[in-house]
């Protein structure tokens, strides 16, 4: 089913992995699960009360997006972004059939990114008592990350969001994992569990490792055992585009994130600026593309 979330929320600038300008307003979240998703355009619309601004709509089925803004047909329609959500379809697969997707130089290379860490420790996390223990680790490591600290996407370390994941522990709802080397955790993965749904949620790792590709060593080894536990239909990668994703997806769904605002003059500009400044990036995109660029450009925007 839909999801409806009331929040004040900010209307983003990026450029790459760095947040250039916020503008705030008062939206409510309307965002779309996996099942959604899969349904496409027969998804069950549940469309929440707007905010005083509008809504900001996550991750809808491209297939659903006439149904959805026919629900706001005085609202302006903009912010539109495109992008596939990647997922793995576990149901009836196992860990070994998922490997044997992979080509035989890709199984190489995930295994000499596993040697390379060296001598290293994966634990997974479920109880209410070993998520405290997650948490401990991870948050000083998430707040290190660029997702903390350019775009405000690190591990949430408020007491509500704490509370939240206790609370899904105790209904055996969540499945959080620690890579550490020596000891110490460098880096982190947090999936709640929604229905037969597990829902990538955060994943951040020390910068100091990024060269030896924690993230991927641990995906790889906590899929493993989620794979052991046959309870799960999907590994939902949720929205946005990535190389990790997709790597790792099994299969993927046409979405979209977008915006519906309220005709106001001051909206109206907002989605006007948001228009061109989308287009200008996407303009230097295609020519770093071209230009062989767009790795050098990416490393210096996460720096």
């Amino acid at each position: 089913m839909t999801k409806p979330v009331a929040n004040t929320a900010s209307i983003d600038f990026t450029l790459g992995s760095r947040r250039l300008l916020s503008v705030g307003r008062d939206l409510a979240s309307w965002s779309f699960t996996l099942e959604d998703v899969l349904a496409g355009e027969s998804a069950p619309l549940s469309p929440p009360k707007p905010g005083r601004d509008g809504l900001r709509v996550l991750s809808a089925p491209v297939q659903a997006i006439p149904a959805i803004t026919a629900c706001f047909p005085h609202h302006l329609t903009g912010g539109r972004q495109d992008y596939r959500r990647h997922y793995i379809a576990m149901e009836g697969l196992s860990h070994e059939d998922y490997l044997a997707r992979f080509s035989g130089k890709t199984r190489s290379t995930l295994r000499r990114k596993a040697r390379k860490l060296g001598d290293y420790e994966v634990s997974e996390h479920r109880s209410p008592a070993e998520i405290e223990r997650f948490l401990d680790a991870a948050l000083p490591l998430s707040a290190k990350t660029y997702q903390a600290r350019l775009l405000d996407a690190g591990l949430p370390a408020d007491a509500a969001s704490r509370k939240a994941m206790l609370e899904a522990a105790e209904n055996n709802r969540m499945r959080c994992f620690l890579l550490s080397v020596e000891g110490a955790a460098i880096a982190y993965l947090s999936l709640p569990v929604v229905g037969r749904t597990l829902v990538y949620e955060h994943l951040g790792y020390a910068p100091e490792w990024a060269r030896m590709s924690p993230g991927t060593v641990l995906q790889l080894e906590a899929l493993e055992r989620l794979f052991a536990e046959r309870r799960y239909a999907y590994f939902d990668f949720t929205q946005g585009e990535g190389a990790h994703k997709a790597m790792f997806g099994t299969d993927h769904a046409d979405c979209a994130s977008f915006l519906l605002l309220d005709p106001t003059l001051a909206n109206r500009a907002l989605l006007g600026a948001r228009a061109g400044f989308d287009g200008a990036v996407s303009g230097a995109k295609a020519l770093a593309e071209r230009t062989g660029a767009l790795a050098k450009v990416r490393g210096l925007l996460r720096a």
